[in-house]
C-alpha cells in the first residue's frame, strides 16, 4: 500500500461533499497536470491512503483520509462537452487524463493545519506540500511521513 496527498479547493469540492457522496465516493477528476496524471494513471492502486488536503482557502490543512477505492482510469470529464475539464484534443482511443475513485475512510476531529505541518516539517521530511513552488494536486508520503503526520491529528 501507497499514501499520498490529495488536495481540493473547499469551494470547488472538500471533505464535506465528499462525507455527504453517496457511499461516501468519488472520482478524483479534473486534474490536468503530466506528472500528477502519472501517478493517477501509474502508480496509485485500489486499497492506496490518502490525505485529504485543503488548499486555496482560509484554513489550508488536512482534512481527512480517504482510500482508494478504483485505481486509474480515463477521466470521464475530458469527453464532456460543456464540462469545465472538458479537452477537445483528448480522444477516448488514447486517453491524456485519468483518474481514480476515492471513498472517505474518516474525516479529522481536528484538521491538521499547514501552519502545524510547517512547525512540524524537519521530522516531516521532504514533505511535497510543505516545499516552496508547489502546486501539484497529488504528492506521494512516506510510510515514515504519514506515521508522523497522523500523530499530529
Amino acid at each position: 500500500m501507497k499514501h499520498w496527498l490529495i488536495k481540493s479547493e473547499p469551494a470547488t469540492f472538500g471533505i464535506e461533499d465528499l462525507a455527504a457522496a453517496p457511499h461516501r465516493r468519488t472520482g478524483w477528476y479534473g486534474v490536468r497536470n503530466y506528472q500528477a496524471r502519472n501517478m493517477l494513471r501509474d502508480e496509485m492502486d485500489k486499497g492506496d491512503l490518502a490525505f485529504f488536503y485543503h488548499s486555496s482557502c482560509a484554513a489550508p490543512g488536512i482534512y481527512g483520509i480517504v482510500k482508494v477505492v478504483k485505481a486509474g482510469y480515463p477521466d470521464p470529464t475530458a469527453f464532456e462537452r460543456g464540462h469545465d475539464d472538458y479537452d477537445p484534443a483528448s480522444d477516448p482511443a488514447v486517453p491524456r487524463w485519468f483518474a481514480v475513485d476515492v471513498e472517505l475512510v474518516r474525516p479529522l476531529a481536528q484538521p491538521i493545519a499547514l501552519a502545524t505541518l510547517k512547525a512540524h516539517a524537519r521530522a516531516l521530511g521532504d514533505l511535497a506540500v510543505l516545499r516552496k513552488g508547489n502546486r501539484l494536486s497529488i504528492t506521494p508520503v512516506t510510510a515514515e511521513q504519514w506515521r508522523r503526520v497522523l500523530a499530529l491529528a
